[in-house]
């Protein structure tokens, strides 16, 4: 049996990779800060995990210990704001959950599947890392750190022999709470196909997922732009 857990399941992508999993007859544990959007999902279990909260990992634990296991650690949980005015509480709010929360989880996934011998842990990230963003200070660079910690991981596995697979999935621009507001992103994705996306890129082990074709053509052509001529475009 097929065992998994999804962190940041009450809305948005986690939610849809979730109801994917279920569907596919995976036993999935459910975590995120509104318990209350995760009643109808019909997963094993559910628990009310905040990442930046000192009990995060314990009550991760906990989740594992009541689905039987884990297999699959699918981490969704992030925010990110325009911050163009560089205001503090959402710079410090933005590391403190993309950074710490992170860090937080991902480790404590890394070390059970070190102890069980074998895993997969898949994180959504974004393209966001590929670059500064000027009107995203924190938030383009705790994605940033999210891949390079992700890459870091994969190689010390590695170095340990570990059976401990990592799929980076970098989606673009996508219709979830995180960009709700007046301002409308362009090349915009739904979720529900960005979730089957994910679903097949761990089903055949992808390293790194850029989702989709038209983001995977920007970011090519995005880090090839010099140092130069980036810090002299508008955004």
């Amino acid at each position: 049996m097929k065992r998994a857990i999804v962190i940041g399941a009450s809305s948005g992508i986690g939610r849809e990779v979730a109801k994917l999993l279920i569907g596919e007859g995976w036993t999935v544990g459910v975590a995120a800060r509104r318990v209350e959007r995760m009643q109808d999902l019909q997963a094993a279990a559910v628990e009310c995990i905040d990442v930046t909260a000192d009990d995060a990992t314990e009550r991760l634990r906990h989740l594992i210990n009541n689905i039987g296991g884990m297999d699959l650690f699918f981490y969704a949980s992030g925010i990110g704001k325009q911050n163009r005015g560089l205001h503090e509480d959402i710079e410090l709010a933005t590391v403190q959950t993309n950074g710490m929360g992170f860090t937080r989880m991902i480790g404590e996934a890394y070390r059970y599947f070190a102890g069980k011998g074998s895993g997969h842990i898949a994180a959504i990230t974004s393209i966001a890392g590929t670059k500064g963003l000027g009107p995203a200070p924190s938030y383009s660079a705790t994605k940033a750190m999210q891949n390079v910690y992700l890459q870091a991981l994969e190689q010390q596995a590695r170095s340990r022999k570990l059976n401990i697979r990592f799929t980076d999935i970098r989606p673009g621009f996508v219709d979830t709470d995180l960009l709700s507001g007046d301002f409308r992103y362009p090349l915009m994705l739904r979720p529900e196909r960005v979730a089957r996306e994910i679903v097949r890129a761990i089903e055949h082990r992808k390293h790194i997922r850029v989702i989709d074709w038209k983001y995977r053509l920007l970011t090519a052509c995005w880090r090839r732009i010099p140092r130069w001529l980036w810090r002299r475009i508008r955004l």
